[in-house]
């Protein structure tokens, strides 16, 4: 039996988008499910990139757009990253760089302003445990500035960091612990990493998203929890999460339309079955799927089979964006590092030289091939005299056309501004 849910029920169910039996975190998806039936009021997009790196940035600002959207109000801004997955080091500090970037803009930290890193997720359960690995990767300093502030100098912050495990291991809500902590530590933000689920298998391990609407632990996969956000820390939260499961309905689906693809010239059967799966809506295809799996599997979530891997690099990734982000020293570094590189690729009489300057960009430009691939942490003071015991591998980096930076600064102030106007409206 076919059926379709409606939007009364679908929009009561966690992780899954209003109106559609679809379940993910990522707003870029839900906007391109919603945007496929016509405008979105309420929701403004941008889009630009090259093609390692595509940026979406979504701003949800009104009421009606967050229903329709089912996401709060608030800027989204998410990294496509297709050549992720693969061991491309050039290719991270690309990431690392844009990522950084549009984190600060987001972020506005201006002045000494302190932060709080939260790793939710389970440290037991590699697919879930981002978190809780950005958090050990992470540059903390909070414990210097109180014992010893004159080792660090100029251009660090106040930064502290804890994983908080979850609630079947705790006890207590994640959301109870945090806010405890909050209460003491009083940071003037927070920041949440997490591990999501996405739509489409192309998106596993190879998509950020960045918001500033807090999250709430556990949506993605049905398991809600306490939210994390400005209502219930008292402080500005910002999430980070990078998908690592899709439901296997998604993935029966996608096989259902690549298999009609296949056979609808391969006889007259396969085309009349071609023509029936491009007829029907995803949402009946999902359902008959749900029909036949769930006697046997039940709702069944799937991720990845080198997931070790890939956690262990999008996590370096993160953390070393992050510490870029609170730091300006990092930064600089950051920044003086991808200079060093470009000079000595020039001195080499390579004929893949970068054009422009990569401090004015939040690209590196053009094609440069790394000489000497160096891990992340070698650039993060908590790990200089610590190398890693293995070496990293892809030292060439694809070729890198050049990508042009907008002013976002006036993109998120726009979006403040159009939900200010809305909060002065409903008070009225």
């Amino acid at each position: 039996m076919v059926f379709s849910l409606s939007e009364t029920e679908s929009e009561k169910r966690d992780g899954f988008i209003p109106g559609f039996n679809i379940r993910t975190d990522l707003a870029v998806e839900a906007h391109e499910v919603i945007s496929a039936q016509g405008e979105i009021p309420g929701v403004r997009t941008e889009k630009e990139g090259d093609e390692d790196i595509t940026i979406h940035r979504v701003a949800v600002t009104t009421e009606q757009g967050a229903a329709k959207m089912g996401k709060p109000m608030g800027n989204y801004i998410t990294l496509e990253i297709p050549g992720l997955r693969k061991k491309n080091t050039a290719l991270q500090d690309k990431v690392v760089q844009v990522f950084y970037k549009e984190l600060q803009r987001m972020l506005n930290l201006n002045g000494q302003k302190s932060v709080m890193v939260i790793g939710l997720g389970n440290w037991n359960v590699t697919p879930d445990a981002l978190g809780p690995r950005v958090v050990q990767e992470l540059f903390v300093t909070r414990h210097i500035f109180k014992l010893k502030p004159e080792i660090l100098g100029d251009g660090y912050r106040s930064v502290c960091a804890i994983s908080p495990g979850v609630l079947g291991i705790t006890g207590i809500e994640t959301g109870e612990i945090i806010r405890g902590i909050a209460e003491h530590v009083k940071p003037d933000i927070i920041i949440a990493v997490d591990a999501l689920a996405a739509h489409r298998m192309s998106r596993l391990h190879t998509t950020i998203q960045v918001s500033d609407t807090g999250i709430v632990p556990g949506s993605g996969v049905g398991n809600r929890r306490l939210g994390i956000n400005r209502q219930t820390m008292g402080v500005p939260v910002y999430a980070i999460g990078v998908p690592t499961v899709v439901d296997a309905v998604t993935i029966a689906g996608d096989s259902m339309d690549k298999m009609a693809e296949a056979m609808k010239t391969e006889s007259p059967q396969g085309n009349v079955f071609a023509g029936i799966v491009r007829k029907m809506k995803w949402e009946e295809k999902r359902n008959i799927i749900k029909e036949v799996l769930e006697p046997f599997a039940g709702d069944l979530i799937v991720t990845p089979k080198e997931i070790d891997t890939l956690i262990e690099d999008i996590s370096l990734v993160i953390a070393a964006g992050l510490d870029a982000a609170f730091h300006p020293q990092i930064a600089r570094e950051e920044e003086k590092r991808f200079t060093e590189t470009i000079n000595l690729t020039n001195l080499q009489g390579s004929s893949h030289l970068p054009q422009g300057d990569p401090g004015n960009n939040p690209l590196p430009q053009g094609n440069y091939p790394l000489n000497e691939p160096v891990d992340h942490r070698y650039f993060n003071p908590q790990f200089q005299n610590n190398p890693p015991k293995y070496a990293n591998q892809g030292a060439k980096a694809g070729a890198q056309s050049s990508v042009q930076g907008k002013p976002l600064e006036k993109f998120y102030r726009q979006s403040t501004q159009e939900r200010s106007q809305n909060d002065t409206g409903r008070t009225e």
